[in-house]
């Protein structure tokens, strides 16, 4: 292997660490942190669109069940987080306090 090769070797290698090393640190963390905010925002809309499979009474819900066959994918997954879910307090503040 000719001093060349090596060096090139090294340099992709420490290209690729370079590249996790900024994904572990700045990267991830933002996309993790994005993504629960969106979900919480999602549950929020839910929520608002389907009070009743919680047993609060809206009629809101009169008008919303249209959009049930475009949100069934979504609606099924959510009821399972939000049953899933010790509270929305809970969430925040795991979110704030590692």
């Amino acid at each position: 292997m000719t001093l060349a090769a090596r060096i090139e070797s090294f340099l992709e290698l420490a290209e690729e660490w370079a590249r996790g090393l900024y994904h572990g640190m700045i990267t991830h963390p933002a996309y993790e942190k994005i993504e629960q905010q969106a979900e919480d925002y999602e549950d929020a809309f839910m929520l608002a669109c389907f009070p009743d499979a919680f047993g609060i009474p809206s009629p809101v819900s009169y008008y919303t069940a249209e959009l049930l066959p475009f949100l069934e994918d979504e609606f099924e997954a959510w009821e399972r987080r939000m049953w899933d879910r010790g509270s929305l307090l809970e969430r925040k503040g795991h979110q704030y306090h590692f």
